[in-house]
């Protein structure tokens, strides 16, 4: 696991974050599940490739990932790593190929017309890495599919609010066009970093939309599985408190700094998750204002 392990604390990311909540062998498995996750995601995005090329190497991954499902031995060093957690846990490759299909969305598609073409590629790229998770976290109540698969659209759509102007640089909006006629926002206004009143209401629309997503999965969570789903929710509640603070900055999110929280914030989450864990006190920290 020396190579998972090494990616998932470069990565410094909030998903990682949370893995501190698991015990070791599936903190283990996560960060197995999260390198592999961030890979693919790294190999998409690398703009310095032809599509095509990254194209052939999503497929060799998706050929080796296939591979490990099946018993055969894989070639790619962080497969082989997951491997042994696939087979525990039994993860189903169709998971796997579905969330390659929404990284390889990233090499063709640059705007998303509708709510309906958007929410296929946050089920892909984040409902099924909470679908992957939970089977890592073990769940007794099938309950949990429904709940990964909201929160995980939750999770995706703060990302985006988040991450507007680091897309728009690379040419990408994935805030639904048929929001931006909705709220008459132009394309090219977010393309060059203009913040205005009209993009401010696009944005609260879509975060509205988020909170939905939230609450959903708040209510979703079987309460026998709130204990093993720490992780996941230790996630909801970091992820809440962005999008709050997203909005407390009223969606000005082309400024060079993204918005982010601060370590402190991040520890005290993980503390209080903590705390409910042991104490019983299982009641979600997001969802509700």
């Amino acid at each position: 696991m020396q190579l998972s392990e090494s990616i998932t604390r470069k990565s410094a990311s909030n998903l990682a974050l949370a893995f501190i909540l698991l015990p070791k062998p599936k903190r283990q498995g996560m960060a197995a599940l999260y390198a592999f996750c961030r890979e693919v995601d790294d190999i998409a995005d690398d703009e310095s490739r032809p599509a095509e090329e990254r194209r052939i190497r999503l497929a060799a991954w998706r050929a080796d990932v296939r591979a490990a499902c099946e018993g055969d031995v894989p070639e790619i060093g962080i497969i082989r790593e997951l491997q042994p957690v696939i087979a525990r846990h039994r993860l189903p490759y169709p998971l796997f190929d579905e969330l390659l299909s929404g990284v390889e969305m990233d090499l063709d598609t640059k705007r998303y017309s509708s709510y309906e073409d958007l929410d296929q590629y946050c089920y892909r790229v984040a409902s099924v890495v909470g679908l992957l998770s939970i089977e890592i976290f073990g769940y007794r109540d099938p309950g949990c599919h429904h709940y990964a698969i909201q929160l995980g659209k939750a999770l995706q759509l703060t990302n985006i609010l988040r991450d507007v102007r680091g897309d728009a640089e690379r040419g990408r909006i994935y805030l639904p066009l048929s929001e931006l006629s909705r709220f008459e926002v132009k394309p090219e206004e977010i393309l060059e970093l203009r913040y205005s009143p009209r993009f401010y209401d696009l944005a609260q629309s879509v975060a509205l939309r988020a909170r939905g997503f939230y609450a959903q999965a708040r209510e979703a969570l079987p309460a026998v599985d709130r204990r093993s789903m720490g992780s996941a929710e230790l996630m909801g509640s970091v992820y809440w408190r962005l999008l709050e603070k997203l909005e407390r900055c009223r969606f000005n999110v082309f400024d060079s700094v993204p918005v982010r929280l601060s370590k402190g914030h991040k520890l005290f989450l993980i503390f209080r998750t903590w705390y409910r864990l042991w104490t019983g006190a299982l009641v979600a920290n997001y969802g509700v204002r």
